[in-house]
């Protein structure tokens, strides 16, 4: 036992090492929104704020509606999320348990899609939702990113792990296709289900790019483009930095919170053999 504790010592230490770097960016952040201006550019630097400055957060409100943003972000990301997870589990169920011709044809096409740079996207889906007449709305972003390459090849190697017999089973006591997908594949890849919606939560919260080609009213502003125009219009004065920090704490705060809940079933997910092909 004590020779496997000298042995695992090493890698335990590099862990928490880099644990340490990658938190330590949010440590500043939270630090820096309790922060006055002359204390975030102070030399030699100050660790913790002499008299922790809450009123930046409200401050920070006063300046842009991040309240307005963040809402925006959220509802957009559960929608699409939703959307995903619905048509994802639909074509991963055909994929897995209906035989037809070509079928092996169409998921080597889905997957082709997935290796196409993002961008080389933009201008045709920017007509086909121009045409549609769904340009700076909050539908055009949910419509163009409703369907997830990754969330269909993620529910397809979940379904792939479910016993035959279990569903063979069903089906000669009556069970339709849709009773099979909802009261028994899904319930059984709910782990991968968790992981695919908070991965794809976080990617959608965090979506900037697209959102700021196609959105340009400012009510219609996710979090990322308010956040960034609020950095073009402040970040320019040094005195307002502390409330651009204030207003990064606020934006990942929905994450973080997000991470906490369903941790549980991320780690489980990350592990389950549906992810590993």
């Amino acid at each position: 036992m004590k020779q496997f504790v000298l042995k695992s010592m090493p890698r335990t230490i590099i862990v928490m090492l880099l644990s340490v770097v990658m938190i330590f960016p949010l440590i500043w952040m939270l630090l820096s929104a309790l922060k006055t201006a002359d204390e975030i550019f102070a030399i030699p630097l100050t660790w913790l704020p002499a008299i922790p400055q809450w009123d930046n957060f409200a401050n920070a409100l006063k300046l842009a509606p991040f309240g307005l943003y963040i809402w925006n972000s959220i509802f957009t990301a559960i929608i699409i999320v939703f959307f995903q997870v619905l048509f994802a589990a639909m074509l991963a169920y055909a994929l897995t348990q209906f035989t037809f011709k070509g079928k092996k044809l169409l998921f080597q096409s889905i997957l082709l899609t997935y290796m196409l740079p993002a961008a080389a996207t933009y201008v045709p889906s920017y007509v086909i939702i121009s045409k549609m007449g769904l340009l700076d709305s909050l539908a055009g972003i949910i419509i163009s990113n409703s369907i997830s390459v990754f969330a269909i090849f993620i529910l397809r190697q979940a379904f792939m792990q479910i016993p035959t017999e279990l569903l063979d089973a069903a089906r000669s006591d009556g069970a339709s296709d849709f009773v099979i997908l909802t009261k028994i594949m899904m319930p059984m890849s709910k782990s991968t289900i968790f992981t695919v919606v908070l991965i794809s939560f976080v990617q959608m919260y965090n979506n900037y790019l697209w959102p700021s080609l196609i959105v340009k009213s400012e009510e219609n502003f996710l979090i990322t483009v308010g956040l960034n125009r609020f950095f073009t219009t402040q970040g320019t004065f040094a005195e307002q930095w502390p409330l651009i920090m204030a207003a990064n704490v606020m934006t990942v705060a929905p994450l973080l919170l997000l991470f906490l809940i369903l941790q549980k079933w991320f780690m489980k997910g990350i592990s389950d053999n549906g992810l590993k092909g």
